[in-house]
């Protein structure tokens, strides 16, 4: 889900650099969406790319497919991992040249919530060049029981939790019953933990591992990133739409800006049902 973040514009080079050292920095550089994916000439190493996205913004599927050209063209992508399909399913045994309707079955793909127009692009950018597509979302069938697994109340900071509850009450428009956060944070973190595992398990050395979510999930301090043990290295590129002083402040070594979209009040439908 989208977040509010605030930083301000620093040059490319500041952009390569944070690239270099990511993990080290407390605060990111922001790189302008039209320069990607050039600052990735100058990146260490890294066994895991989490590229986050707002999921309404078309410049970030389109950087997606970018990151996933740039990295495969040089032999360097072990895998994609997607929020947007469910583990357990994987294009792994289809031949480059699979339709995109054998892709998307072969991936479950749930077009109602994910549109194939939006994604598949960057599937089959993928695919094309022989690199597996993993889902990596904890399944559906799933979700209720996380919902009851108490373990995952203490896998955060408390400060970090925090964070965690309150942008999942500011993503559903402050609407959300107090009572019901706990278990929306438990099915979020556990989304979480899936994902990791995903991407974890798809390591390859010599290569990164891509994984792109929303950019509430792959944060460096309450996301994806948290499940990893310290050996595992990661670098965290955030998407946001708008001008760069509101690019991510914490969380994330590079933030990509790209065009704002139009105004729209996204909470107007579901206000009534308050």
């Amino acid at each position: 889900m989208p977040s509010t973040f605030s930083r301000f514009f620093r040059p490319l080079g500041a952009a390569f650099a944070a690239l270099a050292l990511a993990g080290c920095a407390s605060s990111p550089a922001v790189v302008p969406g039209a320069l990607w994916p050039a600052p990735l000439e100058g990146a260490a190493p890294t066994d895991i790319l989490l590229l986050g996205e707002q999921h309404d913004a078309p410049d970030h599927q389109r950087l997606q497919r970018d990151t996933v050209l740039w990295l495969a063209t040089r032999g360097r992508l072990a895998a994609l991992v997607l929020e947007m399909a469910e583990r357990g399913h994987s294009t792994a045994a289809l031949p480059q040249d699979a339709t995109e309707e054998k892709v998307q079955a072969a991936l479950q793909w749930h077009d109602a919530a994910w549109p194939w127009s939006t994604y598949g692009p960057v599937v089959m950018a993928a695919v094309r060049a022989g690199v597996p597509v993993l889902g990596g979302n904890l399944p559906r069938s799933a979700m209720a029981a996380a919902m009851q697994e108490t373990r995952w109340d203490n896998h955060l900071s408390a400060t970090a939790r925090q964070q965690l509850l309150d942008a999942l009450q500011d993503g559903h428009c402050g609407l959300l019953p107090a009572a019901r956060l706990p278990a929306m944070a438990r099915i979020q973190i556990a989304r979480d933990a899936s994902l990791a595992r995903t991407a974890q398990e798809a390591v390859r050395p010599g290569q990164t591992v891509l994984l792109v979510a929303g950019g509430e999930h792959v944060l460096r301090h309450r996301g994806i990133p948290t499940h990893w043990p310290g050996s595992l290295t990661s670098q965290v590129l955030s998407a946001h739409t708008g001008p760069a002083l509101a690019a991510p402040k914490t969380g994330v070594d590079i933030a990509i800006t790209t065009a704002p979209l139009p105004p729209q009040d996204a909470c107007a439908v579901l206000r009534p049902q308050k």
